[in-house]
C-alpha cells in the first residue's frame, strides 16, 4: 500500500508543533486597544496553538510595546497539548539559581522537538509533573505556586484527565509503557506504505522539491533526514545520550479490538514536514542566514538553539526590568513571584471544544482583539467565533504552507477556503505583511452598534403580535376567537387598529374543506350591523376560523348567540357583548348533544353576574364537565408514561484518555 500524497497523513492526528514561524502577537493585534484600567489589557485567543511559541516570543517582545497587561486564552482540541503547554511554559520561567540559560535552552528543544531524550530531561519531566500532579486538586496552592496559569475554566472532568496525563508522565518505567522507538517505526510504515525501503530518498525528496522551494532551505538534510528515522530533530549532545522517550509526545486514541472500543497510547503525531519552523527558518540575526555558494552557513538545529537561548535570555530581562514608577502586581516572595516582573500577563486555558458556544458566555462576546487560529482548526472559524472578536479586531490565521502532503493547487485551494470562511464569519482581507503564504490576515468588520454582536432590529417585536390598538381608550374584552376542536388549527384574533366600539356579531364563514382556514374582514361602512349576526362555524374538524369585529358597529344586542355546529369535535367559545347594561341570564350557550364532544365556556366579564347553573343548565355530556372543572394541580392532563434512560456507554481502559482522530486540518 502506498499514501497517497495530498491525503494529510504525515500530519497525523495530533499537533505537538507548529506549522509556521513564531510571531510576536502584539504586532498583529490593532494599534489603539480601547481598555479601561491601568495598565490597559489586551486579550488574545489562540486556537490550535499546541505549544506556546506565540506566547513566549510575544513576552520576549513585551518592552518593546508600551506597558499592557496581556490576557492569552488557550483552546485546544485535546488535553495533552494543554498539559504540554504547562510545562513548557513552566521551564521557560524557571529561576536562574534553579537552571542554568544553557541548560535551560536544550532541555526546552529536547522536550519540544525531539521523541528521544536525555536521563536528566526525562528526570525534570518526572519531577515536574509529579508537582503538577499534586497542585491541580489544591486550587489555592496552584495559584500561590503558578499565577500565571488560570485553570478555572476547565470542568472538573478534565481536571481528572489533565492529572490523569501528568501522572503518567511521573512513572518511572518509561520504556515499558511508552516504546517510542516502535512506535515512531510503526507510524512510519503507516504513511509511507510500500515506499517505506526508499524511505531515505522519500525524505530527500520531501526536502528538497517542497521545503526548500517553499522557503525552509536552511533545514540540512542530514538533520532532516535523521529526524525521519530516530525521531530526534535536535541533537546538541552526543548521539548515545538520547536513550529514553520523551512522554509528553504520548496521547491516546479510541480505536476497535475484537468489536469494542479499546483507548490506545501512541504516537499520533506529524512524521512528515518536522519541528524545524517554528525556530529554525527565522532569525533577527540575518548572520546565520547567510549562505556559501548556495548553500546556508548554519543549519535549522543551530539557528533554533540560538533564538531559543535569545528568547529565554529576553524573558530574564523581562522579569527583572521594573521601570520607574510602576509597581509589580505581585511581590517576589519565593515560587509565587510574578515571572514577568512589571510585564504582567495570565495564560487561561479554555474547556475542550468550545469553540462553538464561546459566543454564549457575556464575558466573551465582542472581547478579543486578536484571534488566532492554526491550519489544524480552520474548520472552527464560524461566525459564533467571530463573535468574540472586537469591532475592528484581528484574525490570524496559519496557513499549510509547509505541510509537506499537499501540493500546490491544494494550498492554493486551502487559502481559499480560508477566506471564504474569514468573509462568512464578519472579517475582511487585509493586505499581507509578511509572505502571504505563511498567514492569512484579517480585520473585524465594524458593527453599528459596539456593545453586543446582534444588532437592535432583530429584537423588535413583529406587527401582527396581540396588542391593543393604539388608539382605542377602553379595548373591550369581547373580541371573540373562534377555535376549531382541531389539535392542529389557531387562530390568532388581531383587533382593528381604529375601532372604537366593536361589535361581535360579524359572520365569518369557513369552508368546509378540513385543511382550509378561513379570515374574514367585514366592510367598513357598514352602518346598523343586525343583532342577530351569526358566526357559523364548519362541522368539519380540521378548519380554523379567526373572527375580526367591524370598526363601526355602534351599539351590539345583548342577545347575540354564536352557535356551535352539531360536529361532536367542534368547540366553540361565547364573550359576550362589551356594553350590554343589563344582560339577561337566560343567555345561553347551546352545547351539542354529542356526549364525546369537548365544549369550552368563556365565562362573561365583569358586567354580568349571573349563576354558573343558570348559564349553562342541564347537559347530558361528561367531556364539557371534564373541561369545565380542571384538576386544581394544572390545566391539563399529565403524561403518565416515563421515558426510558439511556446509560452511556463505558470503556474498560486503564486512564481516561480522548479520542483525537479527528483532529488535523480539513481540506
Amino acid at each position: 500500500m502506498t499514501t497517497v500524497t495530498g491525503s494529510g497523513e504525515g500530519f497525523g492526528s495530533v499537533a505537538w508543533w507548529g506549522l509556521s514561524p513564531a510571531l510576536d502577537l502584539q504586532a498583529e493585534c490593532p494599534p489603539d486597544v480601547p481598555s479601561p484600567g491601568d495598565p490597559p489589557e489586551l486579550d488574545i485567543l489562540l486556537l490550535g496553538s499546541v505549544d506556546a511559541r506565540h506566547i513566549l516570543r510575544t513576552l520576549a517582545q513585551a518592552p518593546r510595546w508600551p506597558l499592557r497587561k496581556l490576557n492569552f486564552f488557550v483552546l485546544e482540541n485535546n488535553l495533552e497539548a494543554v498539559a504540554r503547554q504547562i510545562l513548557l511554559l513552566n521551564l521557560a520561567f524557571e529561576p536562574p539559581e534553579k537552571m542554568g540559560l544553557q541548560e535551560k535552552s536544550e532541555t526546552f528543544l529536547e522536550l519540544w522537538g525531539n521523541g528521544l531524550v536525555r536521563t536528566q530531561v526525562a528526570e525534570y519531566v518526572r519531577t515536574e509533573s509529579q508537582r503538577m500532579r499534586r497542585l491541580l486538586p489544591e486550587p489555592d496552592d496552584l495559584e500561590a505556586q503558578l499565577p500565571q496559569f488560570s485553570l478555572e475554566a476547565l470542568k472538573y472532568r478534565e481536571r481528572d484527565s489533565l492529572e490523569s496525563v501528568f501522572t503518567f508522565w511521573a512513572t518511572s518505567e518509561a520504556s515499558a509503557s511508552f516504546p517510542l522507538s516502535r512506535l515512531w517505526d510503526s507510524r512510519l510504515r503507516s504513511y509511507l506504505g510500500s515506499r517505506y525501503d526508499a524511505r531515505l530518498g522519500v525524505s530527500d525528496w520531501d526536502l528538497h522539491m517542497k521545503l526548500h522551494d517553499r522557503g525552509a532551505r536552511v533545514i540540512n538534510s542530514r538533520e532532516f533526514r535523521r529526524w525521519r528515522e530516530t525521531s530526534v530533530a535536535f541533537e546538541i549532545r552526543d548521539a548515545s545520550a538520547y536513550q529514553l522517550p520523551n512522554r509528553t509526545l504520548a496521547s491516546g486514541r479510541l480505536m476497535s479490538h475484537r468489536g469494542e472500543r479499546v483507548a490506545v497510547r501512541g504516537y499520533w503525531g506529524d512524521v512528515a514536514t518536522g519541528p524545524f519552523v517554528a525556530f529554525g527558518i527565522e532569525s533577527e540575526d540575518q548572520s546565520l542566514l547567510q549562505t556559501r555558494n548556495g548553500t546556508p552557513v548554519k543549519c535549522a538545529g543551530e539557528i533554533s538553539l540560538h533564538n531559543i537561548t535569545s528568547l529565554l535570555q529576553s524573558l530574564m530581562a523581562t522579569g527583572e526590568e521594573v521601570p520607574t514608577g510602576v509597581q509589580p502586581e505581585v511581590e517576589a516572595s519565593g515560587p509565587a513571584s510574578d515571572p514577568t516582573g512589571s510585564r504582567p500577563f495570565r495564560v487561561h486555558f479554555l474547556p475542550l471544544g468550545t469553540a462553538s458556544i464561546l459566543h454564549h458566555r457575556n464575558r466573551f462576546c465582542s472581547r478579543f482583539h486578536l484571534l488566532y487560529v492554526s491550519c489544524g482548526m480552520v474548520h472552527q472559524l464560524s461566525p459564533e467565533l467571530g463573535a468574540c472578536v472586537a469591532p475592528g479586531g484581528r484574525l490570524l490565521v496559519e496557513l499549510a504552507r509547509y505541510l509537506v502532503d499537499l501540493r500546490a493547487n491544494q494550498l492554493e485551494s486551502f487559502s481559499v477556503r480560508v477566506r471564504e470562511l474569514a468573509e462568512a464569519a464578519g472579517f475582511l482581507p487585509q493586505s499581507p505583511e509578511g509572505p502571504p503564504e505563511t498567514f492569512a490576515r484579517f480585520s473585524r468588520k465594524p458593527q453599528p452598534d459596539p456593545d453586543g454582536p446582534r444588532p437592535l432590529e432583530t429584537w423588535t417585536p413583529p406587527s401582527e403580535s396581540l396588542s391593543p390598538p393604539p388608539e382605542a381608550p377602553e379595548p373591550a374584552p369581547s373580541e371573540m376567537l373562534s377555535l376549531s376542536s382541531n389539535s392542529d388549527a389557531a387562530g390568532v384574533l388581531t383587533p382593528p387598529p381604529e375601532a372604537p366600539e366593536p361589535a361581535p356579531s360579524e359572520m365569518l364563514s369557513l369552508s368546509s374543506n378540513s385543511d382550509a382556514a378561513g379570515v374574514l374582514t367585514p366592510p367598513p361602512e357598514a352602518p346598523e350591523p343586525a343583532p342577530s349576526d351569526i358566526l357559523s362555524l364548519s362541522s368539519n374538524s380540521d378548519a380554523a376560523g379567526v373572527l375580526t369585529p367591524p370598526p363601526e358597529a355602534p351599539e351590539p344586542a345583548p342577545s347575540d348567540i354564536l352557535s356551535l355546529s352539531s360536529n361532536s369535535d367542534a368547540a366553540g367559545v361565547l364573550t359576550p357583548p362589551p356594553e350590554a347594561p343589563e344582560p339577561a341570564p337566560s343567555d345561553i350557550l347551546s352545547l351539542s348533544s354529542n356526549p364525546d364532544s369537548p365544549e369550552v365556556l368563556t365565562p362573561p366579564p365583569a358586567a354580568f353576574e349571573p349563576a354558573l347553573s343558570g348559564i349553562l343548565g342541564p347537559t347530558t355530556s361528561p367531556a364539557v364537565a371534564a373541561v369545565l372543572s380542571p384538576p386544581p394541580g394544572g390545566s391539563g392532563p399529565a403524561s403518565s408514561g416515563t421515558s426510558p434512560v439511556r446509560r452511556p456507554t463505558t470503556f474498560s481502559t486503564f486512564d481516561p484518555i480522548p479520542d483525537h482522530s479527528e483532529s488535523g486540518p480539513r481540506f
